[in-house]
């Protein structure tokens, strides 16, 4: 969003300045950060406002670059500059000028990202707060990128995974509708005057072509407005929030989706272990990242830990650990190295969820092709079938 504000130069003169900004909290901070003393602010109405902030401001870029400017010598906040100058969007620019200007109004690096929490999460600023206390921000930004990457690793993979599924259940679901839509009204025309000596699921079919042919921009519509209306609703997060719980009360698939939040839960608690992070400080963090069940487990098990019991007791008594994770935590607590023995936790776990989804789609696949060979063949010989008894009662 453009903001007109009226401020004081350092000589003393008034003038307008126009900024991009995220709000008018960022607009003043930018200014006072080029030493204005602002006066006013108002904001200018943009065409593209609306457009504009359903971007995502790209968090694991921004970490790889600042780290990179770090590396090279560059203070903190002139790295911050250098990024923010080459930056094309203007919404984008305008968060990296507000942390300009609050670091420089002598504010912390944590305590800018937590001025825009709409762009940095809790984690990310918990991470660099922590490494602020220890002065190692770049190894802390590497291990944020590394988290992030394997993350998005795992994620890519599932998803390539359930491409060729999908790609099946599109192809399939066009072709029936071609038959449904276009084929069948046709054929309804050539026994139109043998009605009655149809099969039954013959006469269902045609029927249903008779009703196209006679209503089809109207059956047309009503199916994209079906359509459009499962996607607008499964887009509503308690609707997902619906079928997420659904999903994880199912045997099968509910066991997976709670080793899968443990990794990610194992992970980062790791990340922000290596980081000097106290682990009851990190499961706080890291709890948001389960599911409302989980999370219930979660609190007894922090309780028991911070009143002085050993984690791998704690998480096998609540049912936070696998029989695996159970001895990795054992060993992590003889050690005195649990960050990186939860690392190996979830790199174990991520294995394990990858193995399940490469079976279950090997599985998935061959099922689903033949239920859709038998839609597709079943409407084709329910077409044919008059012609196959007419045929049979010439002989």
């Amino acid at each position: 969003m453009r903001y007109q504000l009226k401020a004081i130069a350092q000589d003393g003169h008034v003038e307008s300045i126009d900024l991009q900004a995220l709000d008018e909290t960022s607009a003043r901070l930018q200014a006072e950060g080029r030493g204005y003393t602002v006066i006013a602010v108002r904001r200018r109405a943009a065409l593209l406002d609306g457009w504009r902030s359903g971007e995502r401001f790209p968090v694991v870029l921004f970490s790889q670059q600042l780290l990179v400017l770090i590396g090279a010598g560059l203070p903190l906040v002139d790295a911050i500059e250098t990024l923010a100058e080459t930056e094309r969007r203007d919404d984008f620019r305008a968060a990296l000028g507000q942390i300009v200007g609050s670091l420089r109004q002598g504010q912390a690096f944590s305590a800018a990202l937590a001025q825009l929490p709409h762009v940095f999460s809790p984690l990310y600023v918990a991470t660099v707060r922590a490494a602020e206390r220890t002065s190692d921000l770049a190894p802390a930004l590497g291990r944020y990128v590394a988290y992030q990457s394997q993350l998005e690793a795992l994620r890519k993979r599932v998803v390539n995974a359930s491409i060729y599924p999908l790609v099946l259940l599109g192809v399939g679901g066009l072709v029936s509708l071609f038959l449904l839509l276009y084929v069948v009204p046709r054929f309804g025309r050539i026994y139109e005057e043998r009605t009655a000596d149809l099969p039954l699921f013959s006469r269902l079919l045609l029927s249903w072509g008779q009703l196209v042919e006679g209503h089809g921009m109207l059956i047309v519509g009503a199916l994209t407005a079906l359509v459009l209306a499962a996607v607008y609703t499964l887009r509503a997060a308690p609707v997902r929030a619906r079928i997420a719980d659904a999903l994880w009360r199912l045997p099968g698939v509910g066991e997976r989706m709670k080793v899968y939040q443990l990794a990610r839960f194992y992970r980062t608690i790791g990340m922000l272990l290596r980081g000097g992070m106290p682990l009851v400080t990190a499961l706080d963090m890291a709890g948001a990242l389960l599911h409302a069940a989980l999370r219930e487990r979660l609190v007894a098990a922090r309780r028991a830990i911070s009143e002085g019991q050993s984690v791998s007791a704690s998480m096998e008594r609540n049912g936070l650990a696998t029989p695996v994770a159970l001895r990795m935590l054992a060993v992590g607590e003889q050690s005195a190295n649990m960050g990186e023995m939860m690392d190996r936790i979830a790199t174990f776990h991520d294995e394990e969820i990858l193995r399940w989804v490469d079976w279950f789609t090997r599985l998935f696949e061959p099922i689903l092709m033949g239920l859709i060979g038998i839609v597709i063949g079943g409407i084709v010989i329910l077409m044919y079938m008059p012609i196959f008894e007419l045929a049979g009662s010439l002989r």
